[in-house]
């Protein structure tokens, strides 16, 4: 049974056996002295040594876990033995000498650069881990913030997200070289900016023939793996397979993040434009607060439905940069749990102003007020609508409210939601009948409401004119505020709608009431629940009956008996019995009987 060892490398406590630790002792001594009169020594053994640790803790599955001599031999063949790196003055005489053992390179692993940065260092990290030049990406960066919009936000997330190569084995990975002795060593005496011009070419050469001859025994491992291995036709066609889900996945990375941004930025305009523009008052935003029946904060609502939205999207951006970015810096449990906290208040939050603004029109009540006309069953009583300057009355009538001032200079709601009703009486004067109607939370606010609605008409010469419009304070609110102008006429009386009441009155007659749209500009009898053209033409003359057995209209005429069913339209004549089905149309005649 072997001793356990408690060991701290670079800082980091490790439990190793104590065969793996005198092996690994042995290595780092080894180590030392190989680099005994090197410049930089200190750093790159420490740099070593963290290197060394980052690969145990890859590892190491828990905390416990012990350490045995198969990971250090695992460590060992990928940092590469101390004699691989010696080199002799005597070697730069000559031709290089040096002969080592390589690894092959690692995939590259993306960093922020702060050595070679201008604000945070994202650019020069973007172009090591694609390949480019650093000015093409800060080029892309200047089309994207100028262009697109999009470029300021994308680079602070990627600040934020994205770790910075600080220690000197994430800088080599950072360039995708294998982090071993040699590019630790390469990488330190590279900062040393007091190193003389001899020495740095020097540096350089032993450098540049250790490359390339990484190169040429790279390629030729590369060869004979090839050469030596063979792969059956089923693994080439998973690799084909993988190689087409990674490109698909990475273009899945680029949809979310492009969609995901775009929607945080118009999500940051919005809350910008509405929320903090409700906070400091500024003007534009009075249509809102008018609609904002509950009278919750618009700011309030503006920041949850932010949360609430910006939230999901933000995680999708982040889920498409972990996609296209291996070694992305994770935001964390507590920012993550935070989030999602976040997310869960907003959506809460959102609901209960949902359900107070719903609460708001969940009463529909009426105020009525009436008025008698000096119309008798032998007079003609003409209707006219009046609109006001003040008041656009060229909007639809169903276009909801609008604010405006009237002639006293006071800001006004006002909506042309105006229908009128006619219906007949037997009663020997006209009246009128104001129904203001309006909703509430409940029966008291929704009367007070209707109550408020200013809405006027006069009458002159045996002639009613009405207001085109409604109108009621801002303090009401929009709570569907409408105005029904129900008339009740004699019967003989004759009524002459103007063609501006045409868009107020309804397209079809309906439950008592006598006069449509069609109606208009023609003069009207009232009858006992109906209404007579006195000048349409023969051919406009309407013929209505309704009855359980007999229906005609424009549609045509409609019978229906216990025998049968007979239908006279534009079609043909269709009649229908038990025994003969009949129909005449302009394809010519057929008959089904029965035998």
């Amino acid at each position: 049974m072997n001793k356990t060892v408690n060991i701290n490398l670079a800082g980091i406590f490790f439990h190793i056996d104590e065969d793996a630790y005198l092996k690994l002792q042995r290595y780092l001594e080894a180590i030392k002295r190989s680099f005994t009169d090197t410049q930089g020594r200190s750093e790159i053994i420490a740099d070593i040594e963290a290197r060394i640790a980052e690969l145990f803790n890859e590892r190491v599955q828990n905390d416990k876990q012990v350490i045995r001599i198969t990971e250090v031999d695992e460590v060992i063949s990928v940092m590469g033995q101390p004699e691989d790196y010696l080199v002799d003055d005597e070697i730069f005489e000559d031709e290089p000498q040096a002969s080592y053992r390589t690894k092959s390179a690692t995939s590259r692993k993306l960093f922020r650069d702060t050595d070679n940065s201008y604000v945070g260092g994202v650019s020069s990290g973007l172009s090591h881990y694609f390949g480019v030049d650093a000015i093409w990406i800060r080029l892309a960066w200047i089309l994207l913030i100028f262009g697109a919009g999009t470029g300021i936000l994308l680079y602070i997330l990627l600040w934020i997200l994205v770790p910075e190569a600080k220690t000197t084995a994430e800088k080599i990975m950072m360039t995708g070289e294998p982090v071993n002795i040699s590019n630790i060593e390469k990488k330190i005496k590279d900062g040393f900016e007091t190193v003389t011009e001899t020495v740095g070419d020097v540096a350089k050469n032993v450098s540049d023939s250790v490359s390339n001859a990484a190169k040429n025994i790279d390629v030729k491992k590369t060869g004979n793996s090839i050469k030596s291995s063979s792969r059956s036709f089923f693994e080439t066609i998973g690799d084909i397979i993988m190689f087409f889900f990674k490109v698909f996945s990475k273009f899945i990375g680029v949809l979310l993040i492009i969609t995901s941004a775009a929607t945080l930025i118009a999500l940051i305009v919005a809350l910008f434009s509405v929320g903090i523009a409700d906070v400091i008052h500024i003007p534009g935003l009075d249509l809102v607060e008018i609609a904002n029946t509950g009278e919750t904060p618009i700011w309030l609502v503006s920041l949850c439905a932010f949360f609430a939205v910006g939230i999901p999207f933000f995680f999708l951006f982040y889920l498409g940069l972990k996609i296209l970015i291996n070694n992305l810096k994770s935001i964390g449990n507590l920012a993550k749990f935070s989030l999602l906290g976040l997310w869960i208040i907003s959506i809460i939050a959102l609901i209960i102003f949902g359900v107070r603004q719903a609460s708001e029109h969940a009463y529909e009540e009426s105020y009525t007020e009436k008025t008698e006309l000096p119309i008798t069953a032998k007079d003609t009583l003409t209707i006219k609508m009046v609109n006001n300057d003040n008041f656009n009355s060229d909007y639809g009538r169903h276009d909801n409210f609008k604010l405006a001032y009237n002639d006293n200079g006071d800001k006004v709601l006002y909506s042309a939601d105006i229908d009128i009703i006619v219906k007949s009486t037997t009663d020997s004067l006209a009246r009128v009948a104001i129904r203001k109607k309006a909703d509430g939370r409940d029966y008291d606010s929704a009367i007070e409401r209707a109550k408020n609605i200013n809405y006027n008409f006069d009458f002159k010469n045996n002639t009613l004119l009405l207001d085109s419009y409604l109108t009621t304070h801002p303090d009401n609110k929009f709570s569907d505020q409408e105005v029904d102008v129900v008339l009740y006429l004699p019967e003989s009386a004759v009524t002459y709608f103007n063609n501006s009441a045409k868009g107020h009155l309804d397209y079809r007659t309906y439950d008592g009431n006598i006069i449509s749209r069609d109606d208009t500009n023609h003069y009207m009898k009232i009858m006992f629940e109906d209404a007579e053209c006195l000048d349409c033409p023969e051919e406009n003359i309407k013929i209505k009956v309704n009855t359980p057995s007999v229906k005609i209209n424009d549609d045509g005429i409609e019978i229906h008996s216990n025998e049968g069913h007979l239908k006279i339209d534009k079609n043909g004549i269709k009649a229908e019995s038990e025994d003969v089905n009949l129909n005449i149309n302009a394809e010519g005649v057929e008959i089904d009987a029965e035998d």
